[in-house]
């Protein structure tokens, strides 16, 4: 138990470190970003239908469009984040993987060519679904807990995976969205869900030898699991 506890406490120590140096290139790209009249979110944001573009699903979490762009995700992204990473870092950053690739694969088939898109919130979304998710794939109390905590705080934004606010990318936060569930699954844990094999039956001095006339009714019946 203590030991568990060390590895959760250590876990949790890691997962705030790397939000908060995530948090720290965020606000430092912005800052660049804004000298520079965010020419930045237009090089290096997600244009569709450009294959040249494709790498950039990998750049446009960290670019944003304005103050209020930034700051509205900054907040989510450090809470969910942070749930997400505390469990284990190579889970979080296999997760975040998929996210990146899910929501930037759906933008980049779906979105208007016209369009380039940037910003964090994409990755909101996925955290969002991979926490709650996998607290009730991997039955753990602590995590389920954490699942329902944000499912209450957080349900109301699940309104931005739908085409109703002009000039917000809803495919992104629905290719987030569907990333994060997917990494919940692929990643759960095989502990909790592979069965424990049965322990042998001990042998018996009485039990029928293979001529007896009861051993093909008794194979029989052990065949039905009866």
């Amino acid at each position: 138990m203590a030991s568990k506890l060390a590895q959760l406490l250590s876990d949790s120590r890691r997962a705030l470190l790397t939000m908060l140096g995530i948090q720290a290139v965020i606000w430092s790209v912005q800052v660049v970003n804004w000298l520079d009249d965010y020419d930045l979110s237009r090089e290096y944001g997600l244009r569709s239908e450009r294959v040249d573009d494709l790498p950039e699903m990998f750049t446009m979490p960290f670019l944003h469009f304005s103050w209020d762009h930034i700051i509205s995700n900054s907040w989510p992204l450090f809470v969910l984040g942070f749930l997400a990473a505390y469990r284990g870092m190579r889970k979080f950053l296999l997760a975040s993987l998929v996210i990146t690739v899910s929501g930037g694969l759906l933008v980049w088939l779906l979105e208007s060519p016209n369009h380039v898109t940037a910003g964090a919130s994409g990755m909101v979304y996925g955290y969002l679904g991979y926490v709650v998710l996998r607290g009730v794939l991997d039955r753990n109390v602590l995590d389920a807990v954490v699942g329902l905590g944000v499912a209450a705080v957080y349900w109301t934004i699940l309104i931005g995976v739908l085409p109703v606010f002009p000039g917000v990318s809803w495919l992104g936060h629905l290719g987030g969205l569907i990333g994060g569930l997917a990494a919940a699954v692929l990643l759960r844990d095989q502990a909790r869900r592979t069965p424990v094999p049965a322990a042998p039956a001990p042998a018996s001095a009485s039990a029928p030898g293979p001529d007896s006339p009861n051993a093909a009714l008794l194979k029989e019946l052990d065949d039905l699991g009866l």
